[in-house]
This record gives structure tokens, C-alpha cells and sequence, in this order.
């Protein structure tokens, strides 16, 4: 029995790769297979920008500016109102104090008189208290001061030229007489003829209230007009700045951003 019969020459159906082509997974001799890259990771799809409700980007919805701190702060008031009160503390301490004085006067009762001790020289003033003292109708009386005993001395008598009066509690004076003693003691208050006087009339003895009322009333007004006038200004200062921090606010909420500087 003779081979079987080969393929037909020129059939492509041999062991071999026809000439002329490569295999197109073969690699030249030598060479390695290059490294196989992973596929590229896709960017995440981008969000569409959200819609502004106002402005042109990149400028948005105005942020609320915060509250503008108004000066002066409420704590100036105090200083102020410390002097408007010390005003009125020197005007309560010092009207007091003049009633005190008032009422340590040494009294004797008319037309009867009476006995005083004065223990210091120098001046004294005499008042009459009584009907008539407030509208200055006093009805017309002498008086003497005679010292009771040595060393006691009365150096002169004078009328009070000045209108003095006044009025505290139940006392109602005025002064009508100017007394200078040389030496202190004891005084006898006499009132000759016994003239007609109104019932409850009487002298007072003592020293004189007006440097004590020009004392309380001038410090007192100072401070108190002072004090008003610091509160009226701290307040006017208050209510412009007030109002020009609204007008800010006002002016920094409105839509739209900064304006945009002109271009060169």
C-alpha cells in the first residue's frame, strides 16, 4: 500500500503560516508582550452649577452685614447721670442742713422777751417770725440787748438791709437786724412798751443762712445742669449714630454684588 495522497500545493491547509503574513498574536523573538494598561477611569459627570437667585457669579446673594456696634455705649450715660445725681444729693444734704441751722435759732417769744447765751463774739442776725414775715408787713417794735453779766458785750445794732427770708416746718422768718457782739455771754432780750404784736410771734437769734443757701443752691444747680445737659448730648449722639448704622445696613442688603471698577 503506497502514503496516502498530501494536501493539494498551494491549499494553505500545511503546518505552516502562509509567507507573507504574521500571526497577529506572536511576538518577535525576543521581545516581551508590553503590559496590558487599565482603562482610564472616567471623571464623575460634573453637577450643574446652582442657579444664583441674584447677581452675576461669582458674587451671590449678599450676606447680612452684622449689626454695627453704636457708640457711645449705654455705659457713658452713668457718667452723666452720676453728676445730675450728686446734684440733687447736694441740694437734698445741703436744704437739710439749712433746716438744721434754722432750727437751732435761739428764740424768745413778743412783746415778753427773754434770756439768750451767745457764747462766741462776732456777727450775728436777728429775725422776726411771725405773721407778716414771709410778705415782710412786720409791725413795728424796739428792741435792746443788754448782757445779764461780765464779760458778755454787745459791740452795735443794725438794720438788715438785704430781703432774707424763709420757711421751714413751722418757722417762718425774716431778717430784720444786724448784731455785733464783742464778747460772748448771756443776753437779755427786752421789748420796751409792750407794744400790740400778733400772738406767736417771736426773735430768733443766730447766724446768717444766706451763705449757707448760695452754698447748696449754686454747687447743686451746676451738677444738675450739668448732668442734663451731658444726657441731652449723649443722646443726640446716640440717635445719629443710630440712624446712620439702619441707613448701612440698609444700603449693604440690597441685591447685586459690588460695583465693578471700569476697565483701563
Amino acid at each position: 500500500m503506497g502514503a496516502p495522497p498530501g494536501p493539494p500545493l498551494g491549499s494553505g491547509q500545511s503546518g505552516q503560516e502562509p509567507r507573507g503574513q504574521e500571526p497577529q498574536d506572536r511576538q518577535p523573538y525576543g521581545q516581551q508582550p508590553p503590559a496590558q494598561q487599565p482603562p482610564a477611569q472616567q471623571p464623575p459627570a460634573q453637577q450643574p452649577p446652582a442657579q444664583q437667585p441674584y447677581g452675576p457669579p461669582p458674587y451671590g446673594p449678599p450676606l447680612a452685614a452684622p449689626p454695627a456696634k453704636v457708640r457711645p455705649g449705654r455705659i457713658w450715660y452713668l457718667v452723666p447721670l452720676l453728676v445730675f445725681l450728686g446734684g440733687m444729693a447736694w441740694l437734698v444734704i445741703g436744704l437739710l442742713s439749712i433746716g438744721s441751722q434754722i432750727d437751732s435759732f435761739q428764740r424768745v417769744p413778743l412783746p415778753a422777751g427773754g434770756q439768750i447765751s451767745l457764747d462766741h463774739p462776732g456777727g450775728y442776725v436777728i429775725y422776726y417770725e411771725g405773721p407778716g414775715a414771709h410778705s415782710g408787713n412786720i409791725p413795728s417794735f424796739r428792741i435792746r440787748v443788754v448782757p445779764v453779766a461780765a464779760p458778755a458785750a454787745v459791740q452795735s445794732l443794725s438794720p438788715y438791709n438785704a430781703s432774707v427770708t424763709y420757711e421751714y416746718g413751722s418757722h417762718q422768718g425774716r431778717a430784720v437786724l444786724n448784731m455785733q457782739i464783742s464778747h460772748g455771754g448771756r443776753f437779755a432780750i427786752v421789748i420796751p412798751g409792750s407794744p400790740a404784736l400778733p400772738a406767736g410771734s417771736q426773735l430768733a437769734f443766730g447766724s446768717g443762712v444766706v451763705g449757707g443757701i448760695i452754698g447748696v443752691a449754686l454747687p447743686s444747680a451746676l451738677l444738675i445742669i450739668l448732668g442734663l445737659a451731658g444726657l441731652a448730648v449723649l443722646l443726640i449722639i446716640r440717635v445719629v449714630q443710630t440712624s446712620r448704622a439702619r441707613t448701612a445696613v440698609r444700603a449693604a442688603s440690597q441685591p447685586g454684588g459690588p460695583p465693578i471698577p471700569p476697565s483701563t
